[in-house]
C-alpha cells in the first residue's frame, strides 16, 4: 500500500519516470486508446460494469461488448489469492479500479491479472 501511495504522489507530480508520457494512465472507457498500446505494460483505470464467470475464467468487464471494450481476466485457480488480498473478484462490479499489466487484444483490449498486486481500488482516494 505504501508503494502505491508513493507512486500516486510521484505520478500526480510528474516526478522522475512518471513525467514521461510512456507511463501515462489510460482509461477503460476509451478502449481505442488502450488498444493502441497493445503489447506493452500499461496502467488502465475505469469503473467495472460487471463480473462474469465462464469455465475457468472470471471476466471483469468495463463495457458491454467484449469485442470492443476493455476486459480483465482472472483465472479461477487464482481467485483465492485475490480474495485473501481483499480483492474479491465478484465484488468488483461498480468499483473504480486501476489495473496494471501487459495489454493484449482479445476482441477488445485485455489484461490478464495473475496477481492481486496488479489491481488497486481507485475509488478509495
Amino acid at each position: 500500500m505504501e508503494l502505491l501511495r508513493r507512486e500516486t504522489l510521484a505520478r500526480n507530480a510528474k516526478l522522475g519516470l512518471w513525467g514521461s508520457s510512456y507511463y501515462d494512465l489510460f482509461y477503460a472507457d476509451n478502449p481505442t486508446d488502450v488498444l493502441a498500446e497493445q503489447g506493452r505494460f500499461v496502467l488502465v483505470e475505469g469503473r467495472v460494469l460487471s463480473v462474469r464467470e465462464s469455465g475457468a475464467t472470471i471476466y471483469v468487464n468495463f463495457g458491454r461488448r467484449w469485442t470492443e471494450d476493455f476486459t480483465v481476466t482472472i483465472l479461477k485457480r487464482n481467485e483465492r489469492n485475490f480474495t485473501a488480498a481483499g480483492l474479491e473478484p465478484k465484488k468488483l462490479a461498480g468499483r473504480q479500479i486501476r489495473v496494471r499489466g501487459f495489454n493484449e487484444e482479445r476482441g477488445g483490449p485485455w489484461i490478464e491479472a495473475t496477481r492481486p498486486e496488479q489491481i488497486e481500488f481507485a475509488d478509495r482516494e
